[in-house]
Order: structure tokens, then sequence, then C-alpha cells
């Protein structure tokens, strides 16, 4: 929240301002949007080369905020490039000129209380009621399996408290319901809630419930790395992870939040690094911060990227093998040591490494899993524990008892 007052704040005592919020074009690159701006050209040179490549992580079809003055001029504009990070551009007081920032979108969290009278079913009422989709999809997970939804009548009543986060005045994620009570002709229902949002009438005890689960079995067979569409493989034979992926981290060296997209393996400098799949060359060169870097184009619309390298072994253009050599590990560009800073993209957005990646280096061949699942049903048990079930109770309660009015988000 408090990115948002300075956002507001910054100008609007010297000039009269106005917030507006637009949704960012699916087609629109970022110098389109400057140029729209009437920003200069010159801004992007003003980027520093680590911080370009979040541009192309902008959120399509996503809200993004602008502090405009009467003339129309953009003085500052805040736009998300994921759940927990933004693009922060603000103007130079008395200048054209402009600064570049990415720092973390603050929400604002608040409690809040509801009252749902039944006349159809507990979603379609809520909807209704308290208009805010995410609370009446959130209320009918909590309830499905605490409450039999179908002795439910018209004029029965929900109550509960539920906390949302929002942004800009306008709710966003998904909301943490606390304590639900269901009032269903005079008998009485108090439902607590998980953090995964599963509500239960009873915490501190063992409950039992029932789960699907897959029985497997596994068959194994050693085929040949070269098979197309094999398993990826790790990018050295011996892995020590020293960073992970992370859309928030905090840079060692620039002292600064930024999204950490790879994962770093630490290891001593000429350390043989394997091509994680089958795959084509498409860069082999310096890369500004990233020092010497190869990337590779895999099936399936992947693409792999090594950076930090000693020394590159491969040329752009070349055909190379699953666990062949493309280069050393090394300290190059900007590096606090040497290591490995391996990314992986699929269709062009970075994602997390470790859940593509193989558990081991890959040597002559690899061992294959054939498994056939069986479906079984098990009972199962467990305690529930629920962080303060108790006090949310009697804050509902107490709601109840002054007769406290529900928050209905369009109409506030």
């Amino acid at each position: 929240m408090k990115y948002i007052l300075i956002f507001l704040m910054l100008f609007m005592p010297l000039y009269p301002a106005k917030v507006t919020e637009s949704i960012w074009p699916k087609e629109q690159m970022f110098s389109d949007y400057l140029k729209s701006r009437d920003i200069p050209k010159s801004f992007l040179d003003t980027i520093a080369r680590e911080d370009r490549k979040f541009l192309s992580e902008i959120r399509k079809n996503h809200t993004f905020y602008e502090l405009r003055d009467d003339n129309g001029t953009l003085l500052q504009a805040l736009i998300p490039i994921s759940e927990v990070m933004q693009i922060h551009i603000s103007k130079k007081r008395d200048t054209r000129e402009y600064l570049f920032d990415i720092i973390p979108i603050e929400y604002h969290s608040e409690e809040y209380y509801a009252k749902v009278v039944i006349e159809n079913n507990p979603y379609t009422d809520t909807l209704e009621q308290i208009q805010n989709e995410n609370v009446a999809k959130r209320l009918s997970t909590a309830i499905i399996h605490a409450v039999d939804g179908t002795k439910l009548r018209k004029g029965d009543e929900i109550n509960f408290i539920y906390i949302q986060k929002t942004r800009m005045g306008k709710p966003i994620l998904i909301p943490d319901i606390k304590v639900v009570r269901v009032k269903r002709g005079k008998k009485e229902i108090f439902v607590y809630v998980d953090e995964d949002g599963d509500g239960f009438t009873q915490v501190g005890k063992s409950v039992s419930y029932q789960a699907k689960e897959r029985k497997k079995k596994v068959y194994t067979k050693r085929v040949p790395i070269e098979g197309k569409g094999s398993k990826f493989i790790m990018p050295l034979k011996k892995v020590r992870i020293t960073s992970r992926f992370s859309y928030s981290r905090y840079h060692p060296i620039l002292k600064r939040y930024r999204p950490h997209h790879g994962t770093d393996f630490g290891a001593a400098s000429g350390t043989p690094l394997l091509a994680v799949n089958n795959g084509i060359v498409t860069y082999a060169s310096r890369m500004g911060s990233y020092g010497n870097v190869v990337k590779i184009k895999h099936d399936g619309g992947y693409e792999s990227l090594y950076a930090h390298q000693s020394r590159i072994r491969v040329k752009k253009g070349a055909r190379v093998k699953k666990g062949e050599v493309i280069g050393y590990v090394g300290s190059t560009g900007r590096s606090t040591g040497p290591h490995l800073h391996f990314g992986l993209q699929k269709d062009g957005r970075w994602i997390d490494p470790m859940k593509v990646l193989g558990k081991k280096s890959i040597n002559a061949s690899l061992v294959k899993k054939f498994v056939k699942y069986e479906e079984v049903v098990t009972t199962k048990h467990k305690r529930v524990v629920i962080k303060d079930a108790q006090k949310y109770k009697n804050k509902l309660l107490r709601a109840m008892k002054t007769n406290r009015a529900s928050y209905v988000w369009e109409k506030n």
C-alpha cells in the first residue's frame, strides 16, 4: 500500500492530477507504449541492461495504472510484470526526463463481514448479494464438505468473516475465508476454514476423510539418451543449487529486489556444462551481465540458457545432443563467483527449471519408467489445526449481534 500512497501523493501537492487504470493490449510493445505517452525514445537507453529483459514480462490484458496532470502528461505509471513485481515509471519534476525502476506490488489487506440469505444456493446468492465472484467461489469450497447444501431452504442464512486483498480499492487475488456460520432452520453450524480453503466443523481433533489415490506399478527399461523426446537432464554431473527460481529475489550485487528467472548451480571454474536435451544452438556469445552465454532451442517450445561461462565450446547453428559438453563454468559478466546461471523458457516465458529437469545427469543411457495406474479410495486421517479459529468466531458473533451490514463490492 505504501507504493500506492507514494504514487498518489508525490505529485498531487504540486499539480492537479488524476489516476487512471487501463488494460495493457495483448500486442502492445513497451516501445509502442512509450511513443503513445510522448516519452522520449532515449528513455530506453537509461534502462539498465539487466532490467530490459523484464520488459517482455509485462502482463498482457492486465490492469496497469497511470497518474497524469491536467494536460494529459504522464507523471507516473505502475505496470505489473508478475503478481508480486511491477515496473515503475516516474517523471522528473520540471523536465522531460523519466526514471525507471522495478518495485514490489503492495496490496492492502482488510477484514470483511458478509451475510447471505438463501434464495437459490450459496454460490448464486453470495455472488448476487456480495458481488464478488471469488468470494462466492471460496465460500462454496469452504462449506461443500461440512454442510449438506441440499438441505438448505429459502430464508436460511450464511454469515462469514473473510480477508480480501485489494489494489487501488479493487479486490485482487483469492480471498481468505476464516469462519462461516450456517443457520439451517433452527440448527446452527460453524465451519472453520484452513489455509487451503477447506472447511471443518471441529478443530484440534483428528478427522477422517475419503481420498482417491492412484496405485501404480512401475516398469523400467534402459534406453539411449539420444532418443527423441527424452527427459531433460541436469546441466552438470554434480548438482549443488545456490539460488532458486524466484519472482522476487534480493540481488546480491545490485542490492535490490529483482526477479531471478533461473537456477544458480555452484561449481568450480572449468567444470563442463552439459546440454540438457537435444537441440540447436541459437546463441553462443557475450550477453551483457550474463557474460558468456549459450542458448539452445529444444523440441516442445523449450529454450535453455547457460550463463557466466569461462569458455564456450559450441557455435551458433550447431546441433547438440543431450549430455554433450557445450561450455565450462566461469564467472564472466555480473557474478559473485564461479557458477552456472541456468534459465529455461517454455513458449517464450521463463519457467522454474527444477520442475522440468531430471534428478540426475545422464551418462550413456537412462532408465525410462513405464507406469500403470489403478484408482483406489482410501480413508485418511489428519489433525485439524486452524490458527485463531476461536478469535474469528468471536468476531463473527459480534458482527451478527450488532447486525453489521455486509460489504457489497460493486456498491462500495
